[in-house]
């Protein structure tokens, strides 16, 4: 027979036994809610950055775009936590509310680009920030609402801010990885959305129906708030910990975006290097929230957190600044950058670790915990949001990846010195020590940057030699190897070159343009690169204007060191604007040409479908003149070549070039040959009579292609649609919503 004792005993038992089956489901749901919300953000960036462009500035205003809206989202959390509402329902209709706009987001944006698309830099960021205003402010909502959940459970910030932060971010570093392998290349972007708005809603039910259906008060969730309140005089003072928050989220963006950088270029930025990066990251932080939950925890000493809280600021940001030449000394040994992005989580765990301690620290676990909980996430997200302008739109046109980490690292230790510092003389020791070793290891570390993206080169790509030239700014890396060969972002883009005799690049295919269009006078060409391309059409024998839209302005001032293509950038007929080549064509509609002509990137790159996807030739079919000619490079893709003679109803391949365009095409041989002894560059002919013999040799290969030209061999230099479209009719037709081009 049960005593009174004991049926008291169970009750509080079963008591506690439910508390933690709720805080169990509220962490599952709080973990497949982050892996939706990357789903939609990588999403959703692509979106943008297709209405909007890829160049700096538009990149800079999407990314801040999203950080601000999880920011306010952040406020807006803290503010209801603090009234007498069921939190668990607020996160429930949260989800329900991101779900609902998941569904129809990207259909909105589509609409949205219609009537905007083009738009000024300022007028593209406010819009970016108010398509996702709403689910980013859902979104960063939820953190303080059930953080303020929990710690009415049981008062610790910094071990719920921690789990909490751990749950949710690590789902958002599956999504990534997943995204990589898996829902781009096979959901594309509509399902990967559809797929994550369904979690949503999952999430969003799950969560009211637990709140509906539990026998506990209304107002507070059924758990006490009568939580004991810290001392102050063992925190640290709330503008301190504002600080704190916002520098090291400044810092933790900046180096996600060198680490990028770092991989990107190691990996001639693959489509899944940024999903891999990110999520090798995410998982870092998450890891690093949990090393913060453990010790709050197990370390009730408020000085002793903080003292590990400066520790692990300096220690992370060391880690994290050696992180990068200790991953380019990998992918020299030919480890190559998979065994790199196994470093990504180390750097970023200490990194990780910093908020929720310095909310422990900073914030006392009374009713108003979500409140503070909300201002110190909001100035880390200002800080992220300071880190993508300052650092990734301003800083890097003027300081390289070394001099800008070296930046880093310094202002890191400086605030961890700080912490360790503050209002305590013993700190003063133990951070003297911390900052001479910190010195020492970027002393060690700084000789190492010097050649850092040379042994980042890809092996595969065998580029032979060291740079002659290597320019850094905020729209990427570009070097020239000592044998003229251009590396962009680490993939081969192109040599100095306008020879065809001397022909390591391929360059015949630009001087072909002239058997496919006759006298083109004005003409679009969207890519610059060496110039050399573009040093050849503006010579075209009845040219009579050449405009360029190049996207990264390094490209121009190595031009001017190469005599080839040097007189490129003083010739009257030909026009140079830098901006994206997409966005350049919606902002100028009415703009309207003989030909366009792109020499495209490797099918196979992050962001390539932009360029050679259905809706991109489309776009360029509005800027056609009646017979107008688009002349690109598919590069070898099957996908691009057959998307190309879909669109249009006549094409030509010229090797890997693809010609397109709503009026027959037929390459004309006597044209062809006439323009190669007419060509001149700067005055001297192509074709220099002391090389009659090879410019004789070269000519008739030139017609013996085009008089192969009606086979249906795909090893032919020339080929026409018929062939193109029978020959790859089971592959898929490229669009912005499948991205065929570069996940399959």
């Amino acid at each position: 027979m049960a005593t009174t004792a004991d049926v008291g005993t169970t009750q509080v038992d079963d008591a506690g036994g439910q508390r933690d089956s709720a805080r169990s489901l509220l962490f599952f749901l709080f973990f497949i809610s982050g892996f939706a919300a990357l789903q939609y953000q990588i999403v959703w960036q692509r979106a943008l950055f297709a209405i909007y462009g890829i160049n700096a500035e538009s990149v800079t205003v999407v990314v801040s775009a999203f950080m601000l809206g999880l920011g306010v989202g952040s406020l807006l959390g803290g503010y209801l936590s603090t009234l007498s509402i069921p939190l668990v329902m607020v996160f429930g209709f949260a989800e329900l509310g991101t779900a609902a706009f998941g569904f129809i987001s990207l259909h909105l944006f589509k609409h949205v680009a219609i009537h905007t698309a083009g738009a000024s830099t300022l007028i593209s960021g406010m819009l970016a920030f108010g398509l996702v205003l709403v689910p980013t402010v859902l979104m960063g909502s939820t953190l303080p609402v059930l953080v303020t959940y929990c710690v009415r459970l049981i008062p610790n910030i910094g071990r719920w801010t921690g789990a909490l932060y751990y749950v949710n971010t690590l789902g958002s570093a599956i999504a990534c990885i997943f995204a990589g392998v898996f829902t781009m290349r096979v959901l594309g972007e509509s399902g990967s959305v559809r797929a994550a708005a369904c979690i949503n809603t999952i999430v969003g039910t799950v969560a009211l129906v637990y709140h509906f259906t539990k026998k506990t008060g209304e107002g507070t969730d059924g758990v006490s708030t009568d939580e004991p309140v810290r001392q102050s005089q063992e925190l640290l003072p709330f503008w301190l910990g504002i600080a704190v928050s916002a520098v090291s989220g400044l810092i933790a963006l900046a180096y996600e975006i060198i680490w990028y950088r770092v991989f990107a270029f190691a990996t001639a930025t693959r489509s899944e290097t940024f999903p891999f990066l990110l999520g090798m990251y995410l998982i870092g932080i998450a890891f690093g929230s949990l090393l913060a939950e453990h010790i709050c925890r197990t370390q009730p000493d408020f000085i002793r957190q903080r003292r590990l809280l400066g520790i692990l600021i300096v220690a992370g940001n060391v880690v994290a600044f050696g992180l990068a030449p200790a991953a380019s000394y990998l992918c020299k040994a030919a480890f190559g950058p998979i065994l790199g992005l196994a470093l990504v989580p180390i750097g970023a765990l200490l990194l990780g670790s910093i908020f929720p301690l310095t909310c422990n620290l900073t914030i006392a676990a009374d009713s108003r915990a979500g409140s503070g909980i909300s201002q110190l996430y909001f100035s880390n997200i200002v800080g992220c949001s300071l880190g993508a302008f300052v650092v990734g739109y301003l800083a890097l046109d003027f300081l390289s990846t070394g001099q800008l980490s070296l930046v880093l690292v310094v202002v890191g230790t400086l605030l961890g010195v700080a912490v360790l510092c503050w209002k305590e003389r013993r700190g003063l020791k133990l951070s003297g020590v911390l900052a001479v070793a910190a010195f020492i290891i970027i002393a060690v570390v700084w000789p190492s940057f010097s050649s850092l993206y040379r042994r980042l080169l890809p092996h595969y790509e065998g580029f032979v030699g060291d740079f002659q030239y290597l320019v850094e700014n905020r729209s990427g890396v570009v070097g020239v190897m000592s044998d003229g060969t251009v590396v962009g972002g680490g993939a081969y883009d192109g040599m100095f070159n306008t020879d065809p005799l001397h022909d390591g690049n391929g360059i015949f295919r630009a001087y072909a343009f002239s058997a496919l269009k006759e006298r083109p006078k004005d003409v679009l060409m969207i890519g610059l690169s060496s110039g050399s391309w573009a040093q050849v059409i503006a010579n075209n024998p009845g040219l009579e204007h050449l405009t360029i839209i190049e996207i990264n302005p390094s490209y121009v001032g190595l031009i001017s060191k190469y005599a080839q293509v040097r007189s490129l950038l003083s010739n009257p007929k030909v026009t140079i604007e830098i901006d994206d080549g997409r966005r350049w064509l919606h902002h100028n509609r009415e703009s309207k040409f003989d030909a366009v002509v792109m020499n495209t990137t490797l099918h196979w790159r992050a962001n390539t479908t932009n360029l050679l996807s259905t809706e991109f030739l489309q776009l360029v079919r509005e800027h056609l003149k009646p017979g107008g000619v688009f002349y690109y490079n598919a590069t070898e893709s099957p996908e691009a070549l057959l998307t190309a003679a879909t669109v249009f109803p006549y094409a030509v391949r010229v090797w890997t070039f693809i010609a397109v365009s709503d009026s027959p095409i037929e390459v004309s041989k006597e044209r062809w040959l006439d323009a190669m002894q007419r060509y001149t560059i700067d005055g001297l002919p192509v074709l220099a009579p002391s090389d009659a013999a090879a410019a004789a040799f070269l000519l008739k290969t030139y017609a013996r292609w085009v008089d192969a030209s009606h086979g249906d061999s795909d090893k032919q230099m020339i080929e026409y649609g018929d062939t193109i479209r029978a020959r790859y009719q089971g592959r898929t037709v490229i669009t912005d919503d499948n991205m065929a081009c570069e996940w399959r």
